[in-house]
């Protein structure tokens, strides 16, 4: 007999709004930009650049919730979207901050370019 694999359930996730997003606690170093939620990290080395951008893979893949990940020598830059309903939702929101939480902890600051204001806000 067949039996179903439970391995990958798909998570369904409500939109929420730019200013809902803004409102959450622990995402000061992001900004959104049409419906993608952005920050960049100065790693000040590819070395050190690698190692944050695995910790964000180990997130990602508890979330299953996968960030665009851009890997340069001295920053990283995350993207976050709920690609099934097209916009942000709290899944990005909760791994936002858990990305924050985990630069902090490795003593890799926000890069100054990410503060930038959203043209709607």
């Amino acid at each position: 007999m067949l039996q179903p694999d439970w391995s990958y359930v798909e998570y369904v996730a409500e939109a929420i709004t730019l200013e809902q997003f803004y409102e959450s606690s622990g995402v000061g170093e992001w900004r959104v930009t049409a419906n993608v939620a952005i920050a960049t990290f100065a790693t000040g080395s590819f070395a050190r650049g690698v190692e944050f951008v695995n910790v964000i893979g180990s997130l990602a893949d508890v979330a299953n919730h996968h960030p665009d990940v851009d890997l340069r020598y001295s920053f990283v830059t995350i993207r976050l979207t709920t690609h099934n309903v097209h916009a942000l939702s709290e899944r990005d929101v909760t791994l936002a901050r858990q990305i924050s939480e985990a630069a902090r902890e490795l003593h890799i600051v926000a890069n100054d370019t990410t503060k930038q204001s959203d043209a709607s806000r």
